[in-house]
């Protein structure tokens, strides 16, 4: 009892510490302004506010539009790309498939300013700096590798029983793909596509270099240009925070289930 009163206080402890500052962004997000600079501050609103609030509905509704438009293409680009890539990874199993699973991890080390000034580069030529389209794009090769990775050590749990199965009933590679793998990696599918979109959602980097001059601009970049012209604002900016946390804390409570399957799916084996 005592062992488990320590380790019970322990946690509650580590999670006052790890949620502290959403606590802090949310408390003065609700502070009025002439009360921002009172020493010492309070961690109670008094008297709370939601000026803040009516702001951010007022100027960063379009960022937020373009934000979730930009990350619900992102999420399905790159589910469109990696699972068949991660079906033939699993099932298929081409000649250099190791190699190219490498290949998918040092993909991932490849620092995002690096890529988006080649991005930049590429983009001036072809002329689609500013666009929704481009951000999808470049936002997917980060969401790619670390999708394919993911659904293929997922469906390398199908059992090949099931393929097998399939066809003798007829089914080619493409139906089997499509009828058996992909219902039975849902939780794999979810936790891809979730993570894509929660990258897409909080990139800045790309945003910055590829649309930083565009009409649409993503809610990562419309806080960034806010803080800049209202640096005194904490209760405004803070709003926006709060806001632009609250899709990415849907989501994740709405989809922990398939989560914590999809992570852990293919870690162990019979």
């Amino acid at each position: 009892m005592t062992r488990w009163s320590w380790r019970t206080a322990v946690g509650l402890l580590l999670t006052a510490v790890m949620l502290f500052p959403v606590y802090w962004m949310i408390n003065v997000s609700l502070t009025p302004a002439d009360r921002m600079r009172k020493s010492p501050p309070d961690f109670l609103p008094t008297a709370p506010t939601f000026e803040g609030y009516v702001r951010v509905l007022n100027e960063q509704l379009p960022y937020f539009g373009t934000s979730l438009l930009v990350a619900s293409g992102t999420a399905v680009l790159t589910l469109v790309l990696a699972a068949p890539a991660a079906y033939s990874l699993a099932k298929l199993r081409p000649r250099g498939r190791r190699p190219l699973q490498f290949a998918l991890l040092v993909a991932q080390m490849i620092p995002g300013i690096t890529m988006a000034l080649g991005f930049y580069g590429i983009y001036v030529s072809l002329g689609i700096t500013n666009t929704v389209w481009g951000l999808i794009f470049a936002d997917s090769t980060i969401a790619v590798p670390f999708a394919v990775l993911i659904l293929t050590a997922f469906m390398s749990s199908v059992p090949d029983e099931l393929l097998q199965a399939a066809r003798i009933d007829g089914a080619g590679a493409l139906r089997t793909f499509w009828s058996i793998v992909l219902p039975v990696s849902r939780n794999g599918i979810v936790t891809a596509a979730l993570f894509a979109f929660l990258w897409a959602w909080s990139d800045f980097v790309f945003a910055a270099t590829l649309d930083s001059g565009g009409l649409l601009k993503p809610l990562t970049l419309g806080i960034y240009r806010y803080i800049g012209n209202n640096n005194q604002e904490w209760n405004a900016i803070m709003a926006t925070a709060v806001v632009a946390s609250v899709p990415a804390t849907i989501l994740l409570v709405l989809a922990q289930r398939f989560v914590a399957a999809g992570i852990t799916a293919g870690a162990v084996k019979d």
